[in-house]
């Protein structure tokens, strides 16, 4: 089952230079639209003295993508689809391209356009570091001092990550699994406490 996709795990900028025209491509991980488009606007507000400021993203992976482009003033089809074209082929989600075009004088045609872009959100994202987004569940744990250490072992075993403790009558725990590791573990954990201690869905 897959559990992940895979999304930026930081950001990239490439520069590509095609008869005097300058084209600066940067990429970043957007987990939402509002993030897709804020970094959209930083990336023209850093930019400055740019012809056209073209787009690409990809927000969410699978059936639950949301695309958006933009050809930001070039002939239509030759800047935010090509680009696209090649965010959707990366396999990638979560990352927005943005590629801003200083004119250079030349005119490049459309073909050369869609080259010119194409090329551009290659380059990026084949530069852009990646890492597993994997969904992720906290659950909570009330455990008798006896079985502490155990719970501990077993939480380390099962890749979970501790986010807080509360020392009562009884530890009361919160934990963070990746999903896909939460059935083995509540079963280990009932097997090892004899049914005494059940893992709560927070």
């Amino acid at each position: 089952m897959k559990t992940g996709y895979l999304i930026p795990a930081d950001e990239a900028q490439v520069e590509l230079q095609i008869k005097n025209s300058r084209f600066v491509s940067r990429a970043a991980y957007t987990p939402t639209v509002e993030s897709a488009r804020a970094f959209i606007q930083r990336v023209k507000q850093e930019a400055g003295g740019f012809s056209h400021a073209v787009y690409a993203f990809a927000v969410g992976h699978g059936a639950t993508v949301t695309h958006g482009m933009s050809d930001a003033g070039e002939p239509s089809g030759t800047a935010g689809r090509p680009a696209l074209a090649v965010v959707k082929g990366s396999g990638l989600g979560d990352v927005t391209v943005v590629i801003v075009r200083y004119f250079g004088g030349t005119k490049l045609g459309t073909g050369g356009l869609v080259k010119a872009y194409t090329e551009s959100a290659q380059l990026v994202l084949a530069d852009l570091p990646t890492e597993m987004k994997v969904e992720r569940k906290q659950v909570e744990v009330v455990i008798p001092y006896s079985f502490y250490e155990q719970f501990k072992r077993l939480v380390s075993a099962h890749h979970g990550q501790i986010d807080d403790e509360q020392f009562a009558a009884d530890v009361t725990i919160q934990v963070t699994f990746i999903v896909a590791d939460v059935p083995d573990f509540s079963d280990e954990l009932s097997e090892a406490t004899a049914g005494q201690v059940v893992v709560l869905d927070l």
